[in-house]
């Protein structure tokens, strides 16, 4: 099966992709499906199975964490929470140059993030609104048969940052029902306070709720499948989130000048993540477009994953040719990308022009990747064109704010009756009384 990119033009994909960029449910594939008709006993769709999960989590606590985990995945963990000095060891068991790479991907990531705190609260001392860092977080990390500890310390590391009291981190069991050694030592220097063992919706659920070994948290941070993303819609209102996850997505827009190799080798490796996954590449150059649909064809019939990026470049691979890079970025901010590349001669001329991007990677030696692991900003971003409103996961997550007011005797007095003919006028007598009692008790006072 070839992998090649269908060439369309602007209107062609603005009709396209105008109906998909919202967040919907995914019609599940035939394996899991069955899956899931084999454990629940009959036909059940993914929102419909989270649902069931959630509440069942809440209900029974561990023993539904464990009896979901046996039954979804076929794995039995002995115990939910991975033992303390687990986290030290796998780290001083890691090989050093992975060792290496983690640390220096923790700086940059702190470095970065750090710039993004702002404790001052904004107002005068009577009237203001006080920020305040949370006190629990969950960060649920991916895992099973991979690991991702560059995921930990994008979501770990920036609740520390931005001062969170205690910091849990949920990723689910390998095979042998633990946690991937990776994760743990990654675990171990982002500075997380626990990690549980365990995965998917159940395991937002025990983030959310609580169970007998797992604390209630304030908000569940980090991408996950499908499951993991309606279970955080699910909880949602009962503890904050980031977002809700799609497939992941790159955007090039690439002018003259741009190296249609790298161009095709970015492509490609956002397209291994999912048959899901888009990559699109939009230019202005007829001559750029041809090169770009040649190196891509040679570098996916040469990945390892070819099969996947055959399959998601069938449904969301295209050269869009563009007649400027005016209608460029319109196309860029009606698809708002989760990444947004710019290369080519054009590149620096563009940056902020931008509109709804979630990461802005600049300039050919910028790819996706290294903002993925090392750059510093977080690879935790919106997707399906959430970039529209909302941006990547930083400091700002694990900080909620209180308003804090203080009147003066001589402003209850001013104010008091403008509230009281407002509550009037909403037919709420006993907030009508409140005021009045006070302003009475200032009048007796001045007699």
């Amino acid at each position: 099966m070839s992998a090649r990119l269908r060439r369309v033009d602007a209107a062609a994909f603005r009709a396209e992709t105008a109906g998909q960029r919202r967040f919907q449910e995914p019609t599940l594939d035939p394996e899991t499906s069955e899956r899931l008709r084999a454990v629940f006993g009959r036909a059940v769709g993914a929102d419909e199975a989270v649902r069931i999960i959630v509440a069942d989590v809440r209900e029974r606590g561990d023993d539904a964490v464990r009896d979901w985990t046996q039954r979804l995945d076929g794995v039995e963990v002995a115990s939910l929470r991975a033992a303390p000095e687990s986290l030290g060891a796998a780290w001083e068991e890691t090989a050093p140059r992975l060792r290496q790479a983690l640390a220096v991907a923790r700086d940059r990531i702190a470095d970065f993030h750090r710039q993004q705190v702002d404790m001052a609260a904004r107002g005068g001392p009577d009237l203001c609104l006080r920020p305040v860092a949370m006190r629990r977080a969950g960060c649920y990390v991916p895992g099973g048969r991979a690991a991702y500890p560059s995921t930990v310390l994008m979501s770990v590391v920036v609740a520390r940052v931005a001062g969170v009291g205690s910091v849990a981190v949920a990723t689910p069991p390998g095979p042998d029902g633990r946690a991937h050694h990776a994760v743990l030592a990654a675990a171990h220097i982002a500075g997380a306070d626990q990690v549980f063992v365990m995965g998917g919706a159940q395991a937002v659920a025990a983030l959310a709720y609580g169970t007998q070994t797992v604390g209630a948290v304030d908000v569940v941070v980090g991408p996950g499948n499908i499951f993991v993303t309606l279970a955080k819609r699910a909880v949602v209102g009962s503890v904050g989130i980031d977002g809700l996850a799609g497939p992941s997505e790159v955007l090039v827009v690439a002018s003259e000048g741009a190296d249609p190799e790298h161009v095709a080798a970015d492509m490609v490796s956002q397209l291994e993540h999912d048959p899901l996954a888009w990559a699109v590449c939009i230019t202005d150059s007829d001559r750029v477009a041809g090169a770009v649909a040649d190196a891509f064809a040679a570098a996916a019939e040469g990945a390892a994953r070819r099969g996947v990026i055959a399959s998601a470049a069938g449904r969301h691979g295209m050269l869009v040719v563009c007649r400027d890079m005016g209608e460029a970025l319109e196309l860029v901010d009606d698809f708002a990308p989760e990444h947004l590349e710019l290369v080519g001669a054009a590149a620096e001329e563009l940056v902020d022009r931008v509109r709804n991007a979630g990461a802005i990677l600049v300039g050919d030696d910028t790819p996706v990747p290294m903002g993925d692991y090392v750059a510093g900003p977080n690879h935790t971003l919106p997707t399906g064109g959430a970039a529209r409103f909302s941006g990547p996961l930083s400091v700002h997550h694990f900080i909620r704010w209180s308003s804090v007011t203080r009147l003066r005797r001589e402003e209850m007095e001013a104010l008091g009756p403008v509230a009281a003919t407002l509550a009037e006028a909403e037919g709420l007598q006993a907030h009508v009384d409140s005021i009045r009692l006070r302003l009475h008790e200032a009048g007796s006072r001045t007699r």
